[in-house]
């Protein structure tokens, strides 16, 4: 099977930039195209009185914007490392499966690859497990890195 374009989601821990570095070598083992993206919340305050005044709730809004950016410009210096030039995206939205997948039609990706951080027991049925929602909601392929 030859990838065309990969898309690797990132939100900075560990595991996801371990991902990116698979996501890497893959993308030059068969020349595909690799793509970045990085979640982002949208405003849920945007219509509402307070928020403009809270100077709390909009720092947390470009703290987590400029994190992304931070995010992103990482993996793009370790993709440089293995002499890929990845693209980078901040997607704006819901942080869920939704968004990722959304992604993947919008930049008609052929292969996920995406970190786990293999959550057991309590921490799974609270955190969820982000990995596992991609897997049950997509038709295609997905690398799932975990370590």
């Amino acid at each position: 099977m030859n990838y065309q374009h990969i898309i690797v989601p990132v939100d900075g821990s560990d595991i996801s930039l371990a991902a990116a570095r698979q996501a890497a070598h893959i993308a030059k083992a068969f020349g595909s195209k690799l793509t970045a993206i990085s979640l982002v919340a949208v405003d849920p305050f945007s219509g509402v009185d307070f928020y403009y005044i809270s100077p709390v709730v909009k720092d947390y809004f470009v703290e987590a914007r400029a994190n992304a950016e931070k995010t992103l410009a990482k993996v793009k210096a370790l993709c440089a490392e293995e002499g890929i030039d990845a693209e980078t995206q901040i997607i704006q939205g819901e942080i869920s499966s939704d968004g990722i997948l959304k992604a993947v039609e919008d930049l008609g990706s052929d292969l996920i690859v995406i970190g786990s951080h293999g959550r057991k027991g309590f921490q799974k049925l609270i955190l969820g497990s982000f990995a596992q929602d991609v897997l049950n909601s997509t038709k295609i392929q997905v690398l799932v890195v975990k370590e």
